[in-house]
């Protein structure tokens, strides 16, 4: 059976390195205590005290709605909090949340170094700018 397409198609691909990274970034993040996505997101909480929901959404390249339950989940956990501004509802970090910065930022610097040992870190810089200018191209249709 020719099975060839499967390494031609982008969908197939995509996913299959999807699948990797996401099983590397999960086993550098376990430390935390969080997924890598909860660390990403309370990484810009910290960054932006009062960020905006919509903007966090925006920069996570997540739905509204799953930004929703991702913040609930933090909220439940005691690491940000939600304050309501008119009909904009904004982020805060709470000291817990603030203490697992370097935790988190030594989880994604492990992370980083992981991938680019195996990869080469030249390679693996503009595979990360080659991914982020076909995902914008693909957003656009």
């Amino acid at each position: 059976m020719n099975d060839s397409f499967l390494h031609d198609c982008l969908f197939f691909t995509a996913n299959r390195l999807g699948r990797a990274i996401t099983k590397m970034a999960e086993e550098e993040f376990a430390p935390t205590g969080l997924t890598p996505m909860y660390g990403y997101l309370i990484r810009l909480v910290n960054g932006a005290p009062g960020i905006s929901q919509k903007e966090l959404s925006k920069k996570l390249s997540i739905t509204p709605s799953t930004l929703t339950r991702f913040i609930d989940k933090l909220e439940g956990k005691q690491l940000v909090e939600r304050k309501g501004q008119g009909k904009t509802v904004h982020v805060y970090p709470t000291p817990k949340g603030e203490q697992l910065e370097e935790t988190i930022r030594a989880a994604s610097k492990r992370l980083h170094q992981r991938y680019e040992t195996i990869l080469g870190s030249d390679f693996a810089k503009q595979l990360g700018i080659n991914i982020e200018s076909a995902s914008e191209q693909l957003e656009k249709n």
